[in-house]
């Protein structure tokens, strides 16, 4: 076994001058190194070729990231897509069957943007394809044509819920500064999930899995952007890392 808990990090697949190939962004990779202090294991997004549960079994940890694609509709009953949006039917028939195994399981998981989008998708939400254009919401995404930094820079603040998980790990503060970089976003919530945080519109940034076993969490922001520059990124990665390090330590009967 690994002296750092192992984490999955399940890939987005694109089809690269002509071949399929199965990618992670590195943003996410280096925070789970440097401030999580765990391993990080890309898990191609193969789908029902994947044997999920005993992937599981290997897991101390999984991260769901963000991604240029959208979830399908059709797994939350949602109108067709617009043209040109561009989808990953093998993500989802890979994330949306493990969300589930892996929390019943007790593995941590934390979802970030897409992944923020899937968990909601697994647990029985629903989503908004165009926030920007949903009456007494204001667009949450970036502007393309501004640099790295503006994109990824801090947009607006989200409240966090007062005593809940989030705000435990924000050392109390009841707010604190996000960047947006998203289309979409919570429509209804998962029956089981339970809101950690809002933007000023009321929209939906962050939840938990109300009876989850270990740290189950998602943000519809990108805490991994310059995460060691950002307090409460450190403290979000930390979190995370120390649950997983529970599940390598205590889970031995795996």
């Amino acid at each position: 076994m690994s002296a750092r808990p192992v984490i999955g990090i399940p890939a987005d697949r694109r089809l690269i001058a002509p071949h399929a190939s199965h990618l992670v962004g590195e943003k996410y990779l280096t925070p789970l190194l440097r401030v999580a202090g765990t391993l990080p294991l890309i898990i191609p997004a193969l789908g029902d070729e994947l044997v999920l549960d005993d992937l599981v079994d290997e897991l101390d940890g999984l991260v769901f990231t963000g991604s240029p694609s959208n979830v399908e509709p059709r797994h939350y009953g949602g109108e067709a897509s617009r043209p040109g949006t561009l989808h990953d039917p093998q993500r989802d028939a890979t994330t949306l069957a493990l969300i589930p195994r892996a929390i019943a399981a007790g593995v941590p998981v934390l979802g970030i943007c897409r992944g923020f989008q899937e968990m909601n998708v697994a647990f029985g939400g629903t989503l908004w394809q165009h926030v920007a254009e949903v009456p007494g919401h204001h667009a949450h995404h970036e502007d393309p044509s501004q640099p790295l930094e503006v994109q990824y820079g801090p947009a607006h603040d989200v409240t966090l819920e007062p005593g809940g998980l989030l705000a435990g790990i924000a050392g109390g503060q009841t707010r604190i500064s996000v960047n947006s970089l998203h289309h979409q976003g919570v429509r209804s919530l998962g029956p089981q999930l339970v809101a950690e945080a809002r933007a000023d519109d009321g929209l939906i940034e962050a939840f938990r899995v109300a009876d989850a076993r270990r740290f189950a969490v998602a943000v519809q922001w990108h805490p991994e952007w310059k995460a060691e520059h950002n307090a409460f990124s450190v403290a979000l990665f930390q979190a995370f890392g120390a649950a997983a390090r529970a599940r390598a330590t205590q889970d031995t009967d795996r």
